[in-house]
């Protein structure tokens, strides 16, 4: 009894702490957001010219972050909204909506009349009803120079077969918020926890809101029994009994004055529903013990449902704290739960078929020359990760992986495996060279029919963060090999340097807009007032390629040396170099 007391009270004490913050974050941060609330009225006024529903096909998305994307409950068809995009200088907002069609690997842009205010962080999901739904809720709005933020409370629906959106307002939801997590669970949207950030303060929040979709009420989860502590971007999945489960997640404490400390969350709840169908339908929380592998401590990676009672986890960063700094370790894995068991798995790729029936052979013909003894087979040779970087015009550098399969065993193939081969190579890349993603945090994903889409994400070089746009796939069934639907050349990424940021703080609302018309209207402008001024300073298309070379010689040097060892010649070492750069550059990814 006295030791259960002593944590009635500890959890009494921090509900009294967390609200306190929750008064004093508000407080300082309701000046903020009526400064930006007259910003958004206007590009709302904006969207309000629309009158009628436009759907054309047009080039892919541009590269943007902390969008959603979601799986059409009843079309071959993904769906994209919203997003954020930082080029150094300004954070570009967006509330555009873009379907993918996956038969036709094509995009297309939905404008709409009266669509929900720009924002990115927020979450969405679909049902479905009515030909689809697609839910979304909160996320936030942020001032085109990063230090000023608004977040959202509001609810919102895409009626996908009418193609209109409706703004849901009912009392006693959750506060406004961004980095939270939202499923579709037993007719029901369950909110799980997210963050709130002013200028100078911040709060984590580890509630649960149910919103029911017959009556369009919300309702405030009070589950019995310890819980998560505060964090967002955890894991959120539900089970086909009506449970859900957490994982994982990040969280941040100030230990003194301007002084922050981050955690990276590895634990795992249940979130268990008691007295389904009931007029009071009860909550409690329980703490799940995986067996299996856990995935590595990270944060930034993405979740999604998986076939046969499962749901995975993809990339991700593991960020290292050093007093001045942040250094940042990302993924591209995959780890798959398997809910029925409570087991965690890396997943594995197989390879395409013709290379696994090589190396079958292979480990015949050793059994054979053997004699028929028992033969101690060596382990299977790994995947050989090639690393290709680009040197910007800035001398940043990024990195793109590249894997290579264990080599063949026998070059001498039959009509029909060479067939094969070609297939495979017209469906994935060529053979014996599949691309994966470069490891990424905060990459969006979904999964139809069995297959896993990963769109976007970001890496950090130095100072420097790298937005994607690319898409990729992969058979979650057969697990054989990545997909390239949708390629991206981080040479053409935009990035200006903070010390040139004062020149263009007459340009926040446009920078907030994120309008695409907007952006190709003002670098016309540019062009005209001095011809030759590039709109992206990273990119350098005429210039010659040996000037290039040149210039980062001193790189691949470095490149070559580190991968012939110290004990190798010079000559030797600059003639690879040449070779590595030129065949680089001949053959970019």
């Amino acid at each position: 009894m006295g030791k259960k007391g002593k944590r009635d009270k500890k959890g009494k004490g921090a509900e009294k702490t967390l609200a306190k913050m929750e008064k004093k974050v508000s407080r300082r941060a309701k000046k903020e957001e009526e400064d930006l609330e007259a910003l958004i009225a206007e590009f709302q006024s904006l969207d309000a010219k629309k009158t009628q529903v436009i759907e054309s096909s047009c080039p892919p998305p541009s590269p943007r972050l902390n969008c959603s994307l979601c799986a059409h409950p009843e079309r071959d068809e993904l769906i994209l909204f919203g997003g954020e995009y930082f080029n150094g200088q300004k954070t570009y907002l967006y509330n555009d909506l873009y379907i993918y069609h996956i038969r036709k690997n094509s995009w297309a842009k939905l404008d709409i009349p009266n669509p929900p205010p720009r924002r990115c962080a927020h979450q969405a999901a679909v049902v479905p009803t009515a030909g689809g739904q697609l839910w979304i809720f909160g996320g936030e709005f942020a001032s085109p120079n990063g230090e000023q933020f608004y977040h959202y409370k509001d609810l919102w629906v895409l009626h996908l077969a009418t193609k209109t959106w409706e703004q849901i307002k009912a009392p006693g939801g959750p506060s406004g918020r961004s980095g939270h997590r939202m499923v579709a669970c037993k007719r029901q949207l369950i909110i799980f926890g997210g963050f709130h950030e002013s200028a100078r303060d911040f709060i984590y929040y580890n509630d649960v809101y149910a919103f029911n979709l017959d009556s369009f009420t919300w309702s405030k989860l009070a589950p019995a029994g310890m819980g998560p502590a505060p964090r967002s971007g955890c894991q959120m999945t539900p089970t086909p009994e009506g449970n859900i489960i957490i994982y994982g997640g990040y969280s941040k404490q100030r230990i003194k004055k301007d002084v922050d400390k981050g955690t990276l969350h590895t634990d795992m709840f249940l979130l268990k529903a008691e007295g389904t169908g009931k007029e009071e339908e009860r909550w409690s929380w329980s703490r799940l013990s995986p067996s299996g592998v856990k995935p590595t401590p990270r944060s930034g990676f993405a979740v999604a449902a998986a076939p046969n009672n499962r749901c995975l986890l993809f990339g991700g960063v593991h960020d290292e704290e050093e007093e001045e700094s942040i250094e940042g370790d990302f993924f591209n894995d995959i780890y798959f739960y398997d809910i029925g068991k409570n087991r965690w798995f890396p997943a594995q790729l197989k390879g395409p078929k013709s290379e696994r029936r090589k190396r079958r052979r292979g480990r015949q013909a050793e059994a054979e020359a053997a004699g028929g003894e028992e033969l101690q087979l060596p382990p299977p040779q790994g995947p050989l990760e090639i690393v290709k970087e680009v040197v910007a015009e800035d001398g940043t550098v990024m990195t793109i992986k590249q894997v290579i399969p264990g080599a063949a065993a026998d070059k001498d193939r039959s009509g029909s495996e060479e067939e094969e081969e070609e297939e495979e190579e017209e469906e994935g890349g060529a053979l014996g060279q599949p691309v994966e993603p470069c490891p990424r945090s905060s990459a969006m994903v979904a999964v139809k029919h069995g297959v896993l889409y990963v769109y976007g994400g970001m890496f950090e070089v130095g100072d420097r963060q790298v937005t994607l746009s690319d898409l990729h796939s992969i058979d979650l069934h057969r697990m054989d090999q990545w997909k390239v639907l949708l390629e991206m050349d981080p040479k053409t990424q935009e990035w200006l340097e903070e010390s040139e940021s004062d020149e263009e703080e007459d340009d926040d609302v446009e920078g907030a807009e994120g309008g695409e018309e907007e952006e190709e209207e003002s670098s016309e402008e540019e062009s005209e007032d001095e011809e030759g001024e590039q709109q992206h300073p990273a990119v350098q298309p005429g210039e010659a390629q040996a000037q290039y070379m040149a210039r980062t010689e001193q790189y691949w040097l470095g490149l070559a040396r580190s991968h012939m060892g110290p004990e190798a010649k010079d000559k030797k070492v600059l003639k690879v170099a040449h070779a590595m750069a030129k065949t680089f550059y001949e053959d970019p990814v």
